[in-house]
């Protein structure tokens, strides 16, 4: 495979290491000071100003997702176990027992020490600081394919087979909104400034909803976008919204992306951007904070940076085989990325690379 050659070069390595097996999860703590990285192993482990710390070592069952608190006062890890367990400052201080159901989805609320975690059909809640759990809700149609929270952590989205199930998190007991998709719901997330919720599915498109309508009389419809090559695999959203007023949102199917911004009528709903570059399965896409520039992940072994969404202005390579996830320091000036192999890589913005240009 010939790997495509630019001159722009915004990031430059500055670590590498390798974890004994595929890594499956990787999350920054919110002042970006530490970074944490999951494998197929079961390993866990800290990057600390270049250096790496062993939470947990590998004993065969893969951890499948990390985040850290809103505060970044605790790492949450979860997987093929069914053991979610919780840090604080390297200290092991929770390990809520949920076996045999998996735990391969897991979100913290923005707004308070409450984690939400997948068992099965079912997501639990748990308080961190009373270290009990709130409330379990039954997503009842499958197993639980999505978790986010809204950024003011009033709404909870749970998505799986038939769509999208969203309760108030200030009352639970309320029937949550139901977003009704005839597929199934792959991957789930909310817009940063919290206006809209988009849905990938199984069926090869894309259901955008306003946040309005979770109490409107139901008279507007969502946005559905259709004509995608395969399932839709990840979605993500800009921190940045466009002349429009909205952010753009922009998702991965096989090895292709497609960047959608809204028009200022409403009528006219979203208008695609393609990007094609890749040649096999994308498996990571994220936005760099307060930036246009879009990052991808893919089992090509690249990792393409597309200035304003649009073109490829960098690519970084590294790993042996492929890339398996990617996520941006909350500064933006940061790039990490994990491997099939067990590659953990971060990249740090040049100084040709600090100026708008890259937006």
């Amino acid at each position: 495979m010939n790997r495509p050659t630019l001159n722009s070069k915004q990031f430059e390595q500055q670590y590498s290491g390798t974890l004994s097996d595929y890594v499956t999860a990787i999350a920054w703590s919110p002042k970006g000071t530490t970074l944490a990285a999951t494998s197929a192993a079961g390993e866990v482990v800290l990057w600390q100003d270049g250096d790496l710390t062993t939470l947990q070592t590998g004993k065969g069952e893969s951890v499948n997702c990390a985040a850290f608190s809103k505060d970044g006062q605790f790492l949450a890890v979860g997987g093929q176990d069914g053991k979610v367990k919780i840090w604080r400052e390297s200290e092991l201080i929770a390990t809520l027992e949920n076996s045999p159901a998996w735990v391969d989805k897991l979100a913290w609320s923005p707004t308070d020490n409450h984690l939400a975690f997948s068992l099965g059909r079912y997501v639990q809640v748990w308080n961190a600081d009373t270290r009990e759990i709130v409330v379990t809700l039954n997503f009842d149609a499958s197993s639980v394919l999505g978790i986010d929270w809204r950024d003011d952590g009033e709404y909870l989205a749970i998505g799986g087979y038939l769509g999208v199930k969203i309760w108030d998190s200030q009352n639970w007991d309320e029937d949550p909104y139901i977003l009704d998709i005839p597929s199934v719901s792959v991957a789930i997330a909310w817009s940063p400034d919290g206006k809209y919720l988009a849905s990938g599915n199984m069926d090869r498109s894309i259901t955008v909803v306003e946040s309005q309508m979770l109490s409107s009389d139901g008279e507007a419809q969502p946005w559905l976008m259709q004509g995608f090559p395969g399932k839709i695999r990840q979605i993500a959203w800009s921190e940045l919204a466009t002349q429009q007023g909205a952010p753009l949102v922009a998702c991965s199917s096989v090895d292709g992306i497609v960047v959608w911004e809204k028009q200022a009528d409403d009528s006219l709903g979203w208008e695609a951007t393609v990007l094609t570059n890749h040649v096999d399965i994308i498996q990571a896409i994220a936005f760099a904070p307060k930036s246009f520039l879009l990052a991808s992940a893919a089992a090509d072994g690249w990792i393409c940076l597309w200035k304003k969404a649009k073109e490829v202005s960098q690519i970084l390579t590294g790993v042996s085989s492929g890339f398996s996830t990617l996520a941006w320091h909350p500064q933006g000036n940061q790039l990490a990325a994990g491997g099939e192999n067990g590659e953990l890589f971060v990249w740090s913005k040049t100084k040709r690379g600090q100026g708008f240009g890259n937006k």
